[in-house]
């Protein structure tokens, strides 16, 4: 399942953090990210997964 949320986040990083951590603060401070800048949100999103 991790290789599926780690192809979801680069992707659409926020997509791997929702099914990693759902809609907490992880999932928002991802979005904003993601907004901001692309690469960013995907290294985030990347950092998440792998750290659970």
């Amino acid at each position: 399942m991790d290789i599926i949320r780690l192809i979801c986040a680069i992707f659409l990083p926020p997509l791997g953090v929702f099914l990693q951590v759902g809609l907490g603060p992880q999932f928002w401070i991802n979005i904003l990210l993601t907004l901001l800048g692309y690469i960013p949100g995907i290294i985030h999103a990347v950092w998440i997964i792998a750290r659970r």
